[in-house]
Order: C-alpha cells, then sequence, then structure tokens
C-alpha cells in the first residue's frame, strides 16, 4: 500500500505543475530558473538522522519534483511577449 501511495504522491507532484503551467502559462523566466536551482540545492542537501523516515522522504521528494517539473517546464515554455508597434 505503501508504494501505491508513494507513485500517486509523485505523480501529483508531476500533474499539478504541468497543469499550472498549461492553466496560467509561463510569464517570468527567473522565477522558473530560481525553481530549479532550489530543487536542486534541496536535493543536495543531507537531511539530520532525526528526518530520516518515509514521510520526510516523501514531502522532500514531492517538493523536488514540484519544483524541477515547473522550474524546467517554465524554461521551455518560456515566449517572451514582444508588444507590437503601430
Amino acid at each position: 500500500m505503501f508504494s501505491v501511495f508513494a507513485i500517486l504522491i509523485y505523480m501529483a507532484a508531476m500533474a499539478i505543475p504541468a497543469w499550472l503551467l498549461y492553466h496560467f502559462g509561463s510569464e517570468h523566466w527567473y522565477w522558473h530558473a530560481l525553481a530549479v536551482l532550489t530543487g536542486l540545492l534541496l536535493g543536495f542537501v543531507p537531511l539530520p538522522p532525526a528526518f530520516s523516515n518515509a514521510g520526510y522522504d516523501l514531502v522532500l521528494g514531492f517538493v523536488f519534483v514540484f519544483l524541477m517539473v515547473w522550474g524546467i517546464g517554465g524554461l521551455f515554455l518560456f515566449r517572451p511577449h514582444h508588444e507590437k508597434h503601430a
């Protein structure tokens, strides 16, 4: 049962930012670059021994996957808005 729950958590971590990008679009590229940087930093920070259990792993994994999907997806979908001069 725990593996099904983990799969659902990680699928939600990919589906929510994909829906946000689809619905709202990619506005500012620097927020997406900051999300990728934050996700990488979060992925490389070692956890204290008190936080070494499955619950914290799921939460940090969700945040990591969410930030990476939203950041990379926003950078690939970035379209600058050019004003048309009349």
